[in-house]
């Protein structure tokens, strides 16, 4: 593969860096976690305009039919300015599963309104523990004439109040893997929705109850009780987006550390200069690249599905998290006591990372997945403990 972005993928890297900084760039997140919440519209609707929202949508549904890889620049950029919202949820998790196992009728209902960028997406994993199994996925569905009755809950889904449409594991049997997927769509549903707190303020976070809500099967993604194996497969495109997008929020603090240090001075020349400071910021460089490397690798072997897609995006996963939390982490300290104010932007960083640590699993649970691949031990993405 060319770990290097070819000349259509920098222009959607020049023209997302451009747009992003038209709204604010970081001033994006510093507005919507103190409750602006237009920005969040506004930026959609640019992004849509772009024709970003359509990036993995067929052409026949008015997407421009792309994969993961050009993907990639796009995330960067977002994760360069710690931008909001579900977009990854949207375009990296629900459009392809609808694209791949969706009815005629969901694909002609959900996917051109998707890259019109008029239906948002999100995802609804997770319950009680926050550990994500078959085994923790409780919130049940009974069948009763042509429709599924859902009771329970899900906490942490991600942007819920701002999404048009859930998808949802919910439980359809006894056995353990009696699992399945469901479009919900919010504006035809008596959900309730509740703001749970969250590290990452730019990463809204919301506990959603069914109390006896109806969904027509007609809703049901793919076949009934197979839902796990599919939300494996959606996945493996959710934690590759991430980690383009984490790649891009390293890519930051190395340029915002790097200033720092040659403009800082103290004891009459620049705190670059001295060698604590130097090697916290090699290190920071030094994670970039391999992170960047690994994150190219796995979005090429998701979209080329290479036999080694599951290890190549766990091996990515694991390493870029870690990155990101120590780089974000040093970045703070080579700001010193400057570093932990609201002023400066490093906290932006480390709340990102630190809100993905265990999302989808933890970094150790990623390592055991690659150590599984390995020895041919063939294990879900999402390890069970």
């Amino acid at each position: 593969m060319e770990f290097a972005l070819n000349e259509e993928q920098q222009v959607f890297q020049r023209s997302t860096q451009q747009f992003l900084k038209s709204k604010g760039d970081l001033e994006i997140p510093r507005e919507y976690s103190e409750g602006k919440e237009e920005v969040l519209d506004d930026l959609w609707i640019g992004l849509a305009e772009l024709g970003y929202m359509g990036i993995t949508v067929s052409e026949s549904y008015g997407g421009l039919g792309m994969g993961p890889l050009t993907l990639v620049p796009i995330l960067e950029e977002m994760g360069r300015a710690v931008i909001p919202g579900p977009y990854i949820e949207t375009v990296a998790f629900a459009a392809p599963l609808i694209e791949k196992y969706g009815s005629a009728e969901q694909k002609e209902k959900y996917l051109e309104q998707l890259a019109s960028g008029n239906r948002k997406f999100t995802v609804a994993l997770l319950e009680g523990n926050g550990e994500l199994s078959p085994t923790n996925i409780n919130v049940l569905a009974t069948q009763k004439d042509n429709e599924y009755v859902l009771d329970g809950e899900k906490i942490l889904v991600s942007h819920a109040d701002f999404a048009d449409t859930l998808i949802v594991p919910v439980r359809t049997g006894n056995n353990e893997q009696d699992i399945s997927l469901l479009i919900v769509d919010c504006d035809s549903s008596t959900l309730q929705m509740e703001k749970q707190i969250s590290m990452d303020e730019s990463r809204k976070m919301i506990k959603v109850s069914f109390n006896e809500v109806a969904v027509p099967k007609l809703q049901l993604l793919g076949d009934e009780n197979t839902g796990w194996e599919i939300l494996q497969d959606g996945i493996q495109g959710l934690n590759t987006a991430w980690c383009s997008n984490m790649v891009g929020g390293l890519d930051r603090i190395v340029e915002i550390a790097t200033e720092y240090a040659n403009t800082r001075e103290q004891f009459g020349q620049p705190i670059g200069r001295f060698q604590a400071v130097k090697h916290k910021i090699v290190e920071m460089k030094m994670n970039l690249e391999t992170a960047r490397s690994l994150a190219y690798y796995a979005a090429w072997a998701l979209e080329n599905n290479t036999e080694d897609v599951v290890e190549a995006i766990a091996m990515a996963r694991s390493l870029i998290t870690e990155s990101f939390i120590q780089s974000a982490s040093d970045n703070i300290q080579v700001h010193g006591g400057m570093g932990f104010t609201w002023e400066f932007d490093c906290h932006l960083f480390l709340k990102r990372a630190k809100s993905l640590e265990n999302y989808l699993g933890s970094p150790e649970d990623y390592r055991e997945q690659v150590v599984s691949e390995l020895v041919g031990n063939k294990e879900s993405l999402i390890l069970e403990r």
